[in-house]
């Protein structure tokens, strides 16, 4: 259900339920982590586009508390609990941790630090928003989140678990060409300066 869309409500579709991507970093020992559930303006394999503010109401009403942790959008699998859910300039940035005392969240923080799981996306109820006719693209500027999910499939192909805390692996071209920068300093300043 990650990579699709459920209307519900209106035939106009202002009663919208949203799976969307969420980018994750730096998955920690103690199953803590952080990323963006949303970055802005980036548009996802549904055609949609989150727009800065958009969670803004929402986060104000209900706070990280209020969002809900769950493994595959399956409310009857609450896996941990957001500590901290704000936009910033990029997106919607989010940290949380995971319960160490539920089995499942045991598991899938063994699978985001294998990369066999690697996907995150939010789930949320479209309050204001406008297609852009000649692109097809919904433009979202007003959505009321509740729940952010760990994925196998993210509705954004590039929202990936970017970084994970004593593992040596990437999927991410950025990192990989940072890592070979700087191997590749280390190697001319120990060269230059022996």
């Amino acid at each position: 259900m990650t990579a699709s869309r459920a209307l519900v409500g209106s035939p106009m579709g202002a009663d919208t339920r949203k799976f969307a991507n969420l980018e994750l970093r730096g998955l920690k020992r103690d199953g803590s982590f952080s990323g963006y559930a949303s970055v802005f303006g980036e548009v996802d394999l549904g055609k949609d586009a989150i727009e800065r503010g958009a969670f803004r109401k929402s986060l104000a009403e209900r706070g990280a508390c209020g969002v809900r942790m769950l493994f595959q959008h399956d409310p009857a699998e609450p896996i941990g609990a957001w500590k901290t859910i704000r936009e910033d300039s990029r997106g919607l940035y989010v940290e949380g941790m995971l319960a160490e005392g539920v089995a499942r969240a045991r598991e899938v923080h063994q699978l985001l630090k294998s990369g066999a799981l690697d996907g995150l996306s939010i789930g949320f109820r479209t309050v204001r928003a406008k297609t852009d006719a000649k692109s097809g693209v919904r433009r979202i500027f007003e959505a009321d989140l509740w729940e952010i999910s760990v994925v196998t499939f993210p509705m954004l192909p590039s929202a990936r678990v970017q970084n994970i805390k004593n593992a040596r692996w990437f999927r991410d071209k950025e990192t990989e060409l940072v890592r070979a920068m700087r191997r590749a300093a280390r190697m001319m300043l120990t060269e230059t300066f022996r």
